[in-house]
């Protein structure tokens, strides 16, 4: 079980997600995943069509729900983990369709129904992801799913009840934001396309209100009582713009980057330049010192003392290619959804943590 605690760890991870888009007209959604340490059985993960598996409960605790018992109706790619027998897991990822998306970290703010609404399947946290993208062909059905079809209950595993929201996209561009609080359900359409962590997305939104004349044009003359200073650096139009490693701060400076970023001409081009966006919110190690460690089992893997981006990964709903780096080999590395079609079981890839430099000489 320990092993399973750890998967569960890793849903604390604080993290920052969002959505793009290229010249010729792909669309990206990406992530970063900040934590100290990621479970030994994480990997890029395919789960086939056609798979039988449970939505609340684990065969590990001896506490399946039958009536959460489902069958997937599309392949579904992403980073995730094979660890629980009775139901993959994604973090994030894309299906066959070309639906993306991912949870992120919503400490002190999620809240759960504690039993599933009548006539609904009940679906925990860590489930949502693998249960969307085995599901749902867009956004409108994701939608519907989460309305009418399942209620996300607070049933814990292992007593730990991960505390998270969610971010999906499709091919028409919109991105929506699932949250669910106090309040209810909140389900923000035509959003951003920016997710970070606590508190709500709708705070974050009007947090951008303080930031508003943040810009990429720098100021050049300022004039004081007749005395005129030119600037002699180039930047200035951004002063004030966040640069810590805080929820908050990590949206305003997404924000800004979506806004004024130069999108790519091409897939490989947009691939690219979303991931030196996402480089510009990743954790470094040692900047971000780790209060409370957590249960450390023989299943981590690379335990530090830091929150650290351990990996980024970004995929296209028109190729189906499902691309990441991680902190120690920042090569990008590829697994293509479309290959995988006709596999009728389970498919991993190692995430290929170890530095790969490319020798000239």
């Amino acid at each position: 079980m320990e092993n399973i605690k750890e998967l569960l760890n890793d849903m604390k991870g604080g993290c920052s997600s969002i959505t793009w888009s290229t010249d010729d007209g792909k669309h990206l959604w990406g992530r970063n995943f900040d934590f100290n340490r990621i479970a030994e059985g994480s990997k890029v993960t395919y789960i086939p069509k056609g798979k039988e598996y449970y939505c609340c409960g684990t065969s590990i605790e001896d506490n399946l729900l039958e009536e959460s018992k489902v069958i997937s109706v599309y392949g579904a790619l992403g980073n995730g983990s094979l660890l629980i027998p009775s139901t993959p897991v994604l973090y994030e990822g894309i299906n066959e369709k070309g639906l993306m998306g991912g949870q992120l970290y919503f400490r002190s703010f999620a809240k759960y129904k504690d039993k599933a609404d009548k006539g609904t399947i009940p679906l925990q946290a860590p489930f949502v992801i693998t249960y969307v993208l085995t599901h749902c062909a867009n956004l409108e059905e994701v939608v519907d799913s989460i309305k009418n079809k399942v209620t996300i209950v607070s049933t814990p595993m292992l007593g730990v009840t991960p505390t998270i929201h969610w971010s999906f996209t499709d091919r028409s561009g919109e991105t929506i934001i699932i949250e669910l609080d106090e309040g209810g359900t909140n389900i923000y359409r035509n959003s951003m396309g920016i997710l970070t962590n606590s508190p709500s997305y709708s705070w974050h939104r009007l947090n951008l209100l303080n930031y508003f004349d943040i810009r990429n044009l720098d100021y050049d003359l300022l004039e004081i009582n007749g005395d005129k200073l030119e600037q002699c650096f180039s930047g200035n139009g951004a002063v004030g713009l966040p640069g810590d490693c805080s929820s908050p701060s990590r949206f305003i400076r997404l924000s800004f980057l979506k806004k004024y970023g130069i999108k790519g001409k091409s897939e490989e081009e947009g691939i690219s330049n979303t991931i030196h966006l996402f480089n510009n919110v990743a954790f470094p190690l040692g900047l971000v010192e780790v209060s409370e460690k957590g249960d450390i089992t023989k299943y981590d893997n690379g335990v530090v003392p830091y929150d650290y981006t351990v990996y980024t990964s970004v995929m296209c709903s028109e190729s189906l290619k499902f691309y990441w780096v991680t902190y120690e080999n920042q090569r990008v590395q590829c697994v293509d959804l479309n290959k995988l079609l006709s596999n009728t079981d389970y498919v991993q890839f190692d995430l290929n943590r170890k530095a790969d430099f490319k020798y000239i000489n």
